[in-house]
């Protein structure tokens, strides 16, 4: 603000020295009176501009924001609209059959859908899976390549001699010898040989499960198909369920004098119709307890096609040399075994065991797999045969813990172990010089 001294100054200068006279003093304030209002107009003047100019910016950066824009926009869209409704106008009829589907129409509710996750508590992983084993009447070549193929996995492998009931290995005898577990999808073979038995089903024929879709034996075996072992089991119902169930040695014990076995159990009542009833039982194997050796057992008398024989553990070399088979029962299923080996087949080939085919294809192997879970614990089963000539072997992996554990992580171990018995000829038509040097016999037959 140099404004006023600056033009008083200069005024000033053009004065002429002042006369000591009373005229010309009152001369002087006249003029300067004349020249304040001049610059009190000025600076009014300057205010003003300085005004107007802050206000045209502020209402160019405010047209200019993001913000003003989406409001103009929208108050234009919404004059459009307001325009629009209220130059259209329906008819009365159309205005009635609007009403009309508009009551009729269903309301749409929005459903919010939770995704439910089971929770674990039993690790799917141990360190002492052989602790406490008494190993000195097993094939030394078998329980080497199932502890290597089991690894740190939380389970047991149970290797069977299917022509004797021979026990060749059993790694982790605490677990294999315990109450069991429920059996999960492997209860399909027992029923699956109760319906071959009692004609209800042949392997082809067509079970419908829902509108047009159907499938048989073979499919249901290879992809283990709850609806259609539901299905089934009700047609069975439980009485028959049950009695080829105990036929087939569940329920009982499996091995002959083996220190340390445990019973499964199978149930003397139907399960209640409110939690699946008999088809739960057929498809999960709900309220039934299954055990290593009592599933072993009953496959390797499909593998030896008649025969349920006792299985016996030998804790020492002279206890295998004198080994002798001891037969529990004969099963009438002979007729019934290649309907069987085609679905346990394509289980490996194609089907739930295919990871089976991970590591091993040399030779032909049927199979069933199992998942469940219970109380936080999820159970992985696998039990197989090689439908070898040579070196027949029934083999059971039992798994137990969490989300690492299921069924199809059972048969990759058992192809493993498969793999491993190969390389060391296991299979071959010869006796290895290995046993003859160590004495080892495989049961009687040999």
């Amino acid at each position: 603000m140099l404004i006023y001294p600056r033009l008083t100054v200069e005024y000033l200068a053009s004065v002429k020295p002042l006369e000591k006279t009373a005229s010309k003093a009152e001369h002087i304030q006249d003029e300067l009176q004349r020249y304040r209002v001049q610059l009190n107009k000025m600076y009014r003047n300057l205010s003003l501009r300085f005004l107007l100019t802050t206000v045209l910016i502020g209402a160019i950066a405010l047209a200019t924001s993001p913000l003003f824009a989406k409001a103009s926009t929208a108050d234009s869209s919404t004059k459009a609209k307001s325009s629009k409704t209220r130059t259209v106008t329906e008819s009365g009829p159309t205005q009635k059959k609007i009403k009309h589907l508009r009551h009729s129409r269903p309301v749409a509710h929005h459903v919010r859908h939770h995704r439910y996750y089971e929770r674990f508590y039993t690790s799917s992983f141990s360190t002492d899976n052989t602790e406490g084993d008494q190993a000195g009447g097993e094939d030394p070549i078998v329980r080497a390549a199932a502890i290597e193929a089991l690894g740190n996995m939380n389970g047991s492998v149970v290797a069977i001699d299917p022509d004797t009931g021979r026990i060749l290995a059993m790694v982790n005898q605490k677990l294999a010898l315990s109450e069991g577990a429920q059996p999960c999808s492997t209860i399909k073979v027992a029923v699956a040989l109760a319906a071959l038995s009692e004609g209800i089903i042949t392997k082809d024929t067509p079970v419908k499960l829902s509108g047009h879709y159907k499938m048989n034996l073979t499919q249901a075996l290879a992809h283990s198909n709850n609806a259609y072992f539901e299905q089934v089991g009700r047609r069975l119902g439980f009485e028959k369920v049950s009695f080829y169930a105990q036929q087939f040695g569940l329920g009982e014990l499996a091995g002959y004098n083996i220190e340390g076995e445990h019973l499964g159990t199978f149930p003397s009542e139907e399960l209640s119709n409110k939690l699946g009833g008999v088809g739960k039982m057929c498809s999960f194997g709900e309220s039934i307890s299954l055990t290593p050796l009592q599933l072993g057992a009953m496959v390797s008398a499909i593998a030896n096609g008649v025969n349920l024989y006792y299985l016996q553990h030998p804790t020492s070399q002279n206890e295998v040399l004198g080994f002798q088979p001891k037969l529990k029962r004969a099963l009438e299923i002979g007729n019934y075994i290649p309907q069987m080996e085609e679905g346990m087949g394509g289980a490996v080939q194609y089907g739930t065991a295919r990871s089976v085919r991970y590591n091993f294809s040399e030779e032909q192997i049927m199979g069933k797999t199992g998942t469940c879970s219970k109380e936080g614990t999820r159970f992985g089963w696998f039990a197989s045969f090689a439908n070898t000539q040579h070196g027949r072997i029934t083999m059971v992996v039992f798994l137990r813990g969490g989300r690492p554990t299921f069924g199809p992580k059972a048969a990759e171990i058992a192809g493993r172990i498969y793999r491993n018995l190969y390389d060391h000829s296991f299979f071959a038509a010869t006796t290895p010089p290995r046993e003859q040097a160590q004495g080892l016999v495989r049961g009687v037959s040999q």
